[in-house]
């Protein structure tokens, strides 16, 4: 992935989204048997997700199809895994090439629950800007049932499918679905660009006892039998300024998102630390950067998972990086899962 540069001057400008649902609707009738819905918003300069499915609750019936539009530069799946399957990690051996469930499924595959259904990893193009051309999957219902559906990229981000037989009534149109869309990547983006604002600064400038933010999100949930997540795919502040010996501190505050610190080379799998990385007694981990040329990478920082009864206790998340400048100089880092999405920020050191 590139650093690509952005603007904050539209924090929630919708990326045409909007017209992809006017768009939507214009080609339905009454009688139309493939409906459509929208994985994921975002704001203008990227910052700002909705890691949702719009909506995240429908009702069809049997022989019907939903088509999902993936209008945003953050990767996305629409997966269903069948009744008690564990839920494959996002990634194997090779960073960004997903496990999937197992494999991926062609578009308009058939799912009745006994068998895994996987879009693969669908996105924009990162120097993309229209939607005019978002990657599309539509999975057709053969038989009833109420079946969940995931990203499976992101564990806050999932929804459910009513399948009705064919003679039972409706209870929404797709008119309904274009207005509850809009009315939910709208209210969830304005989320998460305020999500800066409440954050408490320490006395000496830091954000809750750290220098910089590497993420901030939340879980919410607007309507719908799923969950949504509202990120800010940012640092806060982006840019710092501090002596040469002074060590700053990055804190993840994101429930559910994965993020890196990573200075000098991407690694082609920014998920371990670089090997001049270490841990700390307090659960972070730390590094020391004598020159802008030197590369460093903090790992994942991701918090723990949420607890469920029944699964062992998950230990601790990696939420805290450190890193001490021993020289002076002007040194950018990226976070290397989302600097597509322009998360990107600057030490100077003086």
């Amino acid at each position: 992935m590139k650093d690509v540069s952005g603007g904050m001057s539209r924090p929630v400008a919708l990326f045409g989204v909007v017209a992809i649902l006017v768009a939507g609707g214009s080609t339905r009738t009454v009688q139309a048997k493939e409906w459509q819905a929208i994985v994921g918003a975002e704001s203008h300069n990227r910052g700002s997700q909705a890691l949702a499915f719009l909506p995240n609750e429908l009702w069809v019936q049997t022989g019907d199809s939903i088509r999902w539009t993936f209008p945003t530069h953050e990767r996305h799946t629409v997966t269903f895994l069948t009744p008690g399957q564990t839920r494959p990690p996002g990634f194997g051996p090779v960073f960004g090439v997903e496990v999937g469930c197992p494999g991926a499924t062609p578009d308009g595959a058939k799912f009745d629950g006994s068998a895994c259904v996987n879009s693969d990893i669908l996105l924009l193009d990162e120097n993309t800007v229209s939607t005019a051309n978002a990657p599309t999957y539509s999975v057709s219902f053969p038989a009833p049932g109420n079946f969940k559906f995931v990203c499976l990229l992101h564990a806050d981000m999932t929804g459910v499918v009513h399948v009705l037989n064919p003679s039972a009534a409706l209870p929404h149109d797709q008119n309904f679905y274009d207005r509850q869309a809009q009315s939910d990547l709208i209210l969830l983006l304005t989320e998460a660009s305020r999500l800066k604002g409440p954050i408490t600064l320490a006395a000496d400038g830091g954000v809750q006892g750290s220098d910089v933010a590497a993420g901030i999100g939340a879980v919410v949930t607007t309507n719908g039998a799923g969950s949504k997540t509202v990120a800010l795919m940012l640092f806060v502040p982006d840019t710092i300024d501090v002596q040469v010996g002074d060590t700053v501190e990055w804190a993840s505050l994101d429930p559910s998102i994965n993020h890196t610190v990573t200075f000098g080379t991407e690694p082609a799998d920014p998920r371990p630390p670089s090997t001049n990385v270490q841990p700390t007694s307090d659960g972070a981990r730390q590094a020391v950067i004598g020159s802008p040329a030197d590369n460093v990478n903090s790992g994942f920082l991701s918090p723990a998972p949420q607890e469920r009864a029944g699964l062992a206790l998950a230990p601790p998340g990696v939420t805290r990086f450190r890193v001490t400048f021993t020289s002076p100089g002007t040194f950018n880092y990226i976070c290397a899962i989302h600097d597509q999405l322009n998360m990107k920020g600057t030490v100077n050191v003086h």
